[in-house]
């Protein structure tokens, strides 16, 4: 029987956000993280030339989205590991991260393990399954009951790559543990500093980490950022075949299907780099505006190489920031939603339009 799981956390957020919106200037929303840019052209004609779907579509997802994950995969992630076999779309990411563990048939007695910063849903994916959550950076701390362990890199909220090391080594603990390893990696192509201004973020799924064998590795994946299709629902999941086939036939038996529109949409997106750029040129533009403006007004930047988001604090509650930024008509999200070791950090969302990412600049200098 699935046990109670806590409250929306940001529904806490609902007074915070009223005051800021009553901010003269108008409402900045840098909490959620959702795009405000257009969805690529190329995408959307894709969506409109696919829309007599009168047919199901399939689970498993068609011949040319499975080929153009792959090639995804070998062109962007260096890995050339995949077939058409080892590759599944999931109705966006959070649906996989949230059903996963019990979908692999983790219980009662088993432990999940997600980073100390961390997405609240590898929590609530563990109590969804029964099984007990354990935040943990350090591969020796995973206890022998372990049977998944989460990843995520880049990190959200902090924004921490784990080079081809660091991710290696897990999957080496995991594999003394028996356990299996899902990396979510949503955040690859937005890579800021040294070297991953230069260097694309590892994948799990890389031979220098798996060493050329895929069993028991996951990696997940969403277009929602790179490729502003967060209204799509357009993910996937790939690596072990054994464990994609797993996936497959509970998927197929509970009817969790993307539809076909958007499967076309994605083939679009996979195929396209320079939307992918451009994008990551807007987001560029947009941390290089706000972070001295935060930094400016007293915040000190930790991790955040690389995603979507700037994980800062200035060495109070979390609570008392947010309530700060809320009275220069600021939304931004505390620490306290991604782990019980942040409660003076807060996370800074880049999805906002430049016009309102320079009124918060602004407005933390005093300008505005």
């Amino acid at each position: 029987m699935l046990k109670p799981l806590p409250d929306y956390p940001w529904d806490a957020m609902a007074p915070y956000a009223k005051r800021a919106a009553e901010h003269p200037g108008g409402l900045v929303d840098l909490s959620i993280g959702s795009p405000v840019d257009p969805t690529p052209e190329v995408v959307r004609k894709a969506l409109a030339q696919a829309t007599d779907a009168h047919a199901y579509p399939t689970t498993v997802g068609t011949f040319g989205l499975r080929e153009a994950i792959v090639a995804w995969f070998s062109r962007r992630r260096g890995v050339d590991s995949l077939t058409i076999d080892s590759v599944l779309p999931t109705i966006g990411s959070k649906e996989f991260v949230a059903w996963a563990a019990l979908m692999l048939g983790l219980g009662e007695g088993d432990v999940v393990v997600h980073p100390r910063a961390a997405y609240p849903t590898y929590a609530i994916g563990a109590a969804i399954a029964g099984a007990t959550a354990l935040a943990s950076d350090d591969p020796s701390e995973w206890p022998a009951a372990t049977k998944l362990v989460w990843l995520n890199s880049p990190g959200n909220p902090d924004g921490r790559v784990l080079d081809v090391d660091a991710l290696a080594a897990r999957v080496r603990r995991a594999r003394e543990l028996g356990a299996i390893v899902i990396s979510d990696e949503c955040y690859a192509e937005l890579g800021w500093d040294t070297p991953w201004d230069v260097t694309p973020v590892p994948s799990v799924l890389d031979a220098r980490v798996t060493g050329g064998d895929n069993t028991g590795i996951l990696a997940a994946y969403s277009l929602s950022k790179q490729s502003n299709l967060a209204g799509y629902r357009a993910a996937f999941v790939a690596g072990d075949n054994a464990l994609i086939s797993k996936l497959l036939v509970i998927r197929k038996h509970a009817g969790m299907m993307l539809p076909a529109p958007v499967q076309a949409a994605m083939v679009a997106a996979l195929g396209d780099d320079a939307h992918v750029e451009h994008q990551k040129s807007i987001y560029r533009e947009r941390r290089e505006v706000l972070l001295p403006a935060l930094q400016d007004a007293g915040f000190a930047l930790a991790g955040s190489e690389a995603g979507l988001y700037l994980w800062l604090s200035e060495g109070v509650d979390a609570w008392q920031s947010i309530d700060r930024l809320a009275d220069l008509g600021i939304l931004a999200g505390p620490g306290h939603f991604y782990g019980d070791h942040f409660g003076t950090h807060i996370r800074v969302s880049l999805t906002a339009s430049d016009e309102r990412i320079a009124s918060a600049a602004a407005r933390l200098r005093g300008e505005d």
